[in-house]
């Protein structure tokens, strides 16, 4: 494949993303998406029977929006009460047999809210990913002679194996499959002998190799030489302290994938990922309390729902799902230059704390703690007595210092994060101070709640 210096991976599709054009495309596409869903899949079509409506009837995305009640983890688990945790039922059920007979991989969520959801892949929907990932990896910057060290996990989650698959048709690179699980040590190890130029995981392993990699290595992870970090599965990549360290540490270009089919640009001040699925997937924003569509205006906030343009392929986000994601939306042009809507990760709305009426999100409050640089190592964990989402002020937060920090200065430094808490997020936590490296690194998804209540 012949790609020279065009700008973008699909120049058929790509300029045309977030213009009417492809409102006009999506629309096509939507029809014959809701004929198939109905016709095909178990779940789907007792969703339209509940609501009273047939594909037909459905004309326009005010229709859609109207007449389709969104799903999510809500009804997948009435589901379960229906046919227990028999997988095969489940997924016969959520899928249908033509895709089921499809499957090529099976792979999970994480599973850190529960039991771990099935994740499938399918062979049209590796065709469409593989279509998705190149989208972002020409964004980025990824070419032909680039070796990516993928560690994500990769035994059953959904961001690990799949990915090797992803990229198989994507010219002149090489994956190396390092995975989570071989440890920081070998991570760093593999990356250094075999000349890895781009990772791939999460911001919290990305961050602990800044503190191992002297210790292993004898030497600054900047001297790994790597150019590109692909993050994904956890916010921080978008937390404006936490890609600044990243950037300043590793010396490359901190990119932000997932939680939909985007990624974000290089422009140095984060603006949110670009939505690249125009013509594969229909993008729509909930109210978070009446769960009604809202309109994607620029700065709108709500909860993400997608519905696959191709069902086929589709895997969750076939018919109005969604994963609980609340997504701020910016459909101004970016100063980037490149196209596509972009959005921000504000949070889960499962994650959500409310403190005397106020909402806060960890990653809000991951993004005070990483604000303070030279004085927090940016590890905490976020204490809960009783279940979320209402908490008993004051907020407690065990948060770790910085080596260099002596004990006689943690009064100064807790009135310092107290008051830019107060100032951001308009609460003031109960701080507990751990010595560093008390908190135990992750180098899958770091959980940053501590609930007391199920101990």
């Amino acid at each position: 494949m012949v790609l020279g210096d065009r700008k973008y991976w699909n120049m058929d599709v790509e300029p045309g993303l977030n213009t009417s054009g492809i409102r006009e495309l999506q629309l096509q596409k939507l029809h014959d998406a809701l004929k198939w869903q109905y016709e095909h899949t178990p779940f789907n079509r007792a969703r339209f029977e509940k609501a009273g409506v047939k594909p037909e009837d459905i004309k326009s995305f005010d229709d859609f929006a109207e007449a389709i009640p969104a799903a999510g983890q809500e009804e997948i688990r009435a589901v379960i009460s229906e046919v227990g945790l028999d997988m095969e039922k489940l997924m016969l059920h959520l899928f249908g047999e033509e895709r089921m007979r499809d499957l090529y991989l099976l792979t999970t969520t994480s599973g850190t809210t529960g039991i771990p959801t099935p994740y499938p892949n399918f062979g049209a929907a590796l065709d469409d990913a593989q279509e998705i990932a190149s989208r972002a990896a020409w964004r980025m910057g990824i070419r032909p002679g680039d070796r990516i060290g993928l560690c994500f996990g990769l035994s059953m989650h959904a961001a690990g194996t799949p990915q090797i698959l992803w990229f198989r048709n994507y010219p002149g690179i090489t994956i190396i499959p390092i995975g989570a699980e071989a440890g920081t040590e070998k991570i760093l190890q593999f990356m250094h002998l075999f000349k890895v130029n781009i990772f791939n995981g999460t911001p919290s392993l990305a961050l602990h190799l800044i503190e191992r990699c002297p210790e292993v290595l004898k030497m600054p992870v900047k001297d790994l030489g790597l150019k590109i970090l692909m993050l994904g599965a956890e916010p921080g990549a978008g937390i404006p302290e936490i890609r600044q360290k990243l950037e300043r540490e590793y010396g490359a270009k901190v990119f932000d994938l997932g939680a939909g089919y985007g990624c974000s640009c290089d422009y140095p001040v984060y603006q949110g990922m670009h939505w690249l699925a125009d013509d594969l997937a229909y993008y729509e924003l909930l109210d978070p309390e009446t769960k009604k569509s809202i309109p994607l205006e620029h700065g709108a906030t709500g909860i993400m729902a997608g519905t696959s343009l191709h069902p086929e392929a589709a895997v969750w986000f076939d018919m109005r799902f969604t994963m609980n994601d609340i997504h701020q939306v910016f459909t101004e042009p970016c100063p980037c230059g490149y196209s596509g809507f972009r959005y921000k990760i504000v949070g889960r709305a499962d994650d959500m704390l409310k403190i005397k009426g106020v909402p806060v999100y960890p990653a809000s409050i991951e993004g005070v703690i990483h604000s303070f640089p030279d004085e927090l190592t940016g590890s905490f964990r976020i204490v809960l007595d009783e279940p979320p989402p209402r908490v008993m002020p004051p907020l407690k937060l065990k948060i770790e210092y910085a080596g260099e920090v002596k004990e006689e200065q943690l009064p100064v430094l807790e009135r310092e994060v107290t008051e830019r808490m107060h100032r951001l997020l308009k609460i003031r936590p109960a701080i507990t101070w751990l010595k560093p490296n008390t908190l135990e690194r992750a180098t899958k998804k770091t959980q940053l709640l501590e609930k007391l209540y199920e101990k």
